[in-house]
């Protein structure tokens, strides 16, 4: 299994901690936001890692090579990171769609559990990892489901029907891979591609029947747009480096 992390913004919304470094670099309990993550794919058995990056680049890449060594990542510049969201970052990277994949957002963290439940559910050729909660926000990722099938996913869905949120977190088999590089390739075609996220593909792609979902509610997992989501990411790191092995971790220079 293939993961592709999407890491090219500069995460303007947590400046100043963002003012000379992109938010995947942003510490926690002694780690970047992308070693927590790198950390738990290893330890769920996902080796072939591809990271796209852009705001200071060389940052993420010198960071990555020095924790790593040999089995660093490989990395994926998207070169239009300032003016494109991140359906670009995702045609970017559309070759190394070329089976099997993971595919997530580079400010998701999810303990480990996330992705065994995950890798457990079959059935659809996309799957989109999801969350249930009391009620949500303009800014939640909201999805209308039917049953087990992602029927939309969206910010601006009706709240009377949303029945989940997105964590950003997706898996494709073979089929699911092909289906997302052609759909990003006609995407990418339209006039408002760049402003565009990848999950309005996805989104395009449910009217298909082709999406389904993994329901993760009761694991740990937070996404850290602002300030205030650092306290909750804090809770997430340390469980993943209670299964990960605690002390034995060696905290790298962040």
């Amino acid at each position: 299994m293939k993961a592709i992390i999407l890491s090219a913004g500069q995460g303007k919304r947590l400046l100043p901690l963002t003012k000379d470094k992109p938010k995947c670099l942003v510490g926690l309990e002694g780690r970047a936001i992308i070693e927590w993550q790198i950390d738990v794919l290893r330890y769920a058995g996902v080796d072939d890692i591809v990271v796209v990056v852009g705001y200071q680049a060389e940052k993420v890449e010198r960071l990555l090579r020095q924790r790593y060594g040999s089995s660093a990542p490989r990395f994926l510049l998207n070169p239009d990171y300032a003016t494109t969201d991140n359906l670009w970052s995702c045609w970017r990277a559309r070759e190394e769609m070329d089976g099997p994949f993971i595919l997530l957002n580079g400010d998701t963290l999810f303990e480990p559990e996330v992705l065994e439940r995950l890798f457990s559910v079959h059935g659809y050729p996309i799957t989109v990892t999801v969350n249930r909660k009391p009620a949500y926000d303009a800014d939640d990722m909201k999805v209308i489901l039917d049953g087990e099938r992602l029927l939309a996913v969206g910010k601006d869905l009706p709240l009377e029907k949303v029945g989940a949120e997105s964590i950003g977190l997706l898996k494709f088999d073979e089929e699911g891979a092909r289906l997302f590089r052609e759909a990003l390739e006609e995407a990418v075609k339209e006039e408002d591609s760049t402003r565009r996220w990848y999950l309005s593909v996805i989104d395009r792609l449910a009217r298909r029947g082709v999406v389904g979902t993994c329901d993760i509610t009761g694991l740990l997992w937070c996404e850290i747009d602002y300030h205030k989501d650092l306290v909750p990411a804090k809770t997430v790191v340390k469980r993943i480096s209670e299964v990960l092995g605690g002390p034995s971790l060696a905290a790298s220079a962040t």
